[in-house]
């Protein structure tokens, strides 16, 4: 048996390859808190992207020991969005995360990757959750979760509100966004979004996860709910198959153009996305990965591509081969968040 002491008051004790037996947390008897109020973003100018949800502590086996670093669906996207405008500050991302070591590395490493992280609060009494990545000799993956009681999971809650949700051309988020929260939370967030549309853009992808959820009848009706919020709908058809029960692929595109969007893009990842709201997309051919090695963020790297593309002011077709593209490259690197 072999312990490491990932940082303080954080400890895996290894039992051989690819199995984590236990993870320790310091937990603190304090509140949450905000700190100061970061809700105007100290006087900057308007976001292009916010995104809202939870990032958590990756950690993967490495050749002595594990390596850390920082995921999470609308995090990856928020990375990937800023790395690919190129303006820093200018992608946004809101969440909660406590003030133990782990969670001071994520906001430096989220800063040096330009994101704005005014709005992510401190939790006193709570941590960051992590997650450990196991990949075996045939590269099939496992997971293991500690985030039942990530500080995440308090956002939007009675004991830390936030307000408002700042300006932005873009707010985004996921189905993750919403399982982790509890109903008062989302009810909450619903009509902080609510208060939103008009002045921003609601992009959404329903990234089903059923062990979050407390059933499929909740999943099903708050997607619904956010769903009739959206101005951009980015789901994969898995995803809405496996969570709304559609027989077949056309069932899921049956159902969405039915709505009413500004932006409809439906992936089907190594295939590539469907626009049925755009004629000029049907004539685009998405070749495959040339190397897939993980394909843990694939979905979350082609949305922030996607969406740094449209604002940026790229057509339909360049917005759905620039989200294409480089999820094909993040697949070909192990990890959520490829190195710069």
């Amino acid at each position: 048996m072999t312990v490491f002491y990932l940082c303080s008051g954080v400890t895996v004790v290894y039992c051989g390859p690819f199995s984590i037996v236990s993870i320790g947390f310091w937990l603190h008897i304090r509140q949450c808190y905000t700190g100061q109020d970061r809700r105007k973003g100290a006087g900057a100018e308007m976001l292009k992207l916010l995104a809202i949800g939870e990032v958590m502590a990756e950690i993967r086996q490495a050749e002595t020991g594990f390596a850390v670093q920082f995921a999470g669906d609308t995090y990856n996207t928020a990375i990937y969005a800023a790395r690919a405008l190129g303006s820093p500050q200018s992608v946004g991302y809101l969440s909660r995360v406590g003030t133990e070591p782990l969670s001071e590395a994520l906001l430096k490493t989220a800063t040096a990757e330009g994101l704005n992280t005014s709005w992510i609060q401190r939790c006193t009494s709570r941590n960051i959750g992590i997650y450990a990545v196991a990949t075996d000799s045939t590269g099939e993956r496992s997971f293991s979760y500690w985030r039942d009681s990530s500080a995440a999971r308090l956002m939007f809650s009675d004991s830390a509100p936030v307000s408002e949700i700042p300006d932005a051309d873009i707010i985004y988020l996921s189905g993750i966004s919403l399982a982790i929260l509890s109903p008062q939370s989302r009810k909450y967030l619903f009509e902080l979004i609510s208060a939103r549309k008009g002045t921003s853009l609601i992009a959404f992808d329903s990234n089903y996860r059923p062990a979050l959820w407390e059933d499929i009848k909740t999943a099903r009706d708050i997607t619904e709910q956010f769903w009739s919020l959206a101005d951009i709908a980015l789901p994969s058809i898995d995803d809405e198959m496996a969570l709304f029960g559609d027989k077949t692929e056309q069932d899921v595109v049956a159902r969405f153009t039915a709505g009413n969007w500004h932006r409809l893009v439906l992936k089907r990842g190594e295939r590539g996305p469907l626009a049925p709201l755009c004629p000029e997309a049907s004539s685009l051919i998405f070749p495959p990965a040339e190397n897939v090695i993980d394909t843990t963020a694939a979905g979350d790297s082609f949305n922030g591509g996607y969406l740094a593309a449209m604002l940026a002011g790229a057509d339909e077709p360049a917005c759905l081969m620039a989200g294409h593209q480089l999820a094909a490259e993040v697949v070909g690197a192990p990890g959520a968040i490829t190195p710069r």
